[in-house]
């Protein structure tokens, strides 16, 4: 398995009328670069891969330094070992499956690492479209060609520059499955570029590195980004939630759920394809947390977490945002102004957070590894 190593960046460059200033550094698994559309991603993106080469700076992925201005380093995207794949598939129409990702292996040949072809099939789940033309395949099939392609170079980092970007919901969670199991299963370093928070959650649960106008304004952890609702963007931060650390206890088979524990408290959820005893992160949205004074019964919610009220922020003309300690943990519910003042709500108050078991579905299960 290959051992992630840093990846830095820091970096001058002007195009046009833009102006791009960024530096950090991260030695997540998966580093989620997050911002609006404009804010320099792609071009950052791009100067990673040496597609552009900037006025001034340098560039460390994965341990090697493929960019010093200073030293006049500036090595060739072909020789980068840059894994990269685009919004559009960007696949050879006139090839079948097979031979597009024959392509990608065949840029790993000289080095004699080339990932095995059948891993890399049964990892995205395309043994069954090997044999057919590009044209026929779906938006959501052809990014997962798009995605085996580029791990059968055999790179040393993998770049995913908004990959998600040109689905609609379906081909989007078609897609994020596979993208979660190589972030799990794979020692390689992976860039993701989104702009749709709940895409950025599923990948990048330990480091965000937040861009906006060329500048870089946040890079930390994930679960730092999501406490600072000016980073998100109004509509975005009204529903942002927050991230849980939990452990998985164990499976109950007869009804397809998984137990975790989380403060000395239980959650029931969909059932997680990962071993008992393992930490995990779970994204825990605000809309789908109710609020109870008393703690409910005869409801169908399986999840009820007792905790106090650590603040209550208005959130526009109807809404109010209440952040809710469990245990040292924070949790995030969205209610209207009305239910805060029939409830009586204050700071330091005992409350119980419902959360029902069918919104944790899509959520990304992954390894804590230092969240």
């Amino acid at each position: 398995m290959r051992r992630q190593q840093a990846l830095v960046v820091d970096v001058e460059h002007r195009q046009g009328d833009f102006e791009l200033a960024c530096e950090f550094a991260s030695d997540a698994r998966v580093t989620g670069l997050f911002g609006p559309s404009g804010a320099g991603k792609s071009t950052l993106l791009r100067i990673m891969a040496g597609l552009i080469r900037p006025e001034r700076g340098r560039v460390e992925l994965a341990g090697r330094c493929v960019f010093d201005s200073a030293r006049r380093i500036h090595v060739p995207t072909h020789r980068r070992r840059i894994g990269y794949v685009f919004q559009q598939a960007r696949l050879f129409a006139h090839l079948n499956v097979r031979h597009n990702l024959a392509y990608g292996a065949w840029f790993a040949r000289p080095r004699g690492h080339t990932a095995r072809f059948a891993q890399v099939v049964d990892m995205l789940d395309i043994g069954e479209l090997l044999d057919r033309r590009i044209a026929g395949l779906s938006g959501g099939e052809q990014q997962r060609v798009a995605i085996g392609r580029a791990l059968l170079s055999d790179p040393a980092v993998l770049l995913l520059d908004e990959p998600l970007a040109s689905l609609d919901a379906a081909r989007r969670q078609e897609v994020l499955p596979y993208l979660e199991r190589l972030s799990a299963e794979s020692e390689l370093p992976i860039v993701f570029v989104s702009h749709q928070l709940d895409d950025l959650l599923r990948l990048a649960n330990r480091q965000v590195v937040a861009i906006r106008g060329g500048r870089v304004v946040f890079s930390g952890a994930t679960a730092d980004f999501m406490a600072a609702p000016e980073l998100l963007g109004a509509d975005q931060a009204r529903d942002a939630g927050a991230l849980f650390r939990v452990r998985l206890e164990d499976h109950v088979e007869a009804h397809g759920l998984s137990s975790l524990t989380c403060a000395g408290q239980t959650l029931w959820v969909p059932r997680v394809n990962q071993a008992p005893g393992t930490g995990l992160t779970l994204h825990v949205r605000a809309r789908d947390v109710m609020l109870a004074r008393e703690r409910p019964d005869g409801i169908s919610a399986l999840n009820l977490l007792a905790g106090t009220i650590d603040s209550l922020q208005a959130d526009g003309d109807y809404a109010v945002s209440v952040v809710v300690a469990v245990g040292d943990q924070r949790l995030e519910a969205r209610i209207t102004r009305r239910s805060a003042e029939h409830l009586a709500l204050a700071p330091g108050q005992p409350i119980h957070a419902v959360i029902k078991s069918l919104a944790l579905a899509e959520q990304a299960w992954q390894r804590l590894g230092g969240l």
